[in-house]
């Protein structure tokens, strides 16, 4: 799986979208309810670069693969906003591009 790009980006999806669950679930909860934002600081930080490395990431294989915009390019992007959107785009589009 790690050795090619629809592997990697689906390895690197799945920490992403763990890392917004943890942030959301975990992480806000902690802040605002229990006044303790240390968490939200640092894992905010590994989020926020696993986030740009995904959209990055994801742009560099749409252009390697061709891939028209809205077709798979856009849905992959919006994903990464959307809680368990990663895990759903993994099943739906990576699984099937990673079988070609």
């Amino acid at each position: 799986m790690i050795n090619t790009h629809i592997g990697r980006l689906r390895i690197l999806g799945f920490l992403e979208g763990s890392s917004l669950l943890v942030l959301l679930f975990i992480a806000m909860p902690l802040k605002y309810i229990w006044d303790n934002p240390v968490l939200v600081e640092i894992i905010g930080m590994i989020h926020g670069l696993l986030f740009l490395l995904f959209i990055c990431y994801t742009i560099f294989i749409a252009i390697e693969r061709k891939w028209k915009f809205f077709s798979k390019t856009f849905k992959i992007l919006v994903s990464s906003f959307i809680p368990f959107g990663t895990f759903y785009i993994d099943h739906t589009i990576l699984k099937k591009e990673m079988a070609k």
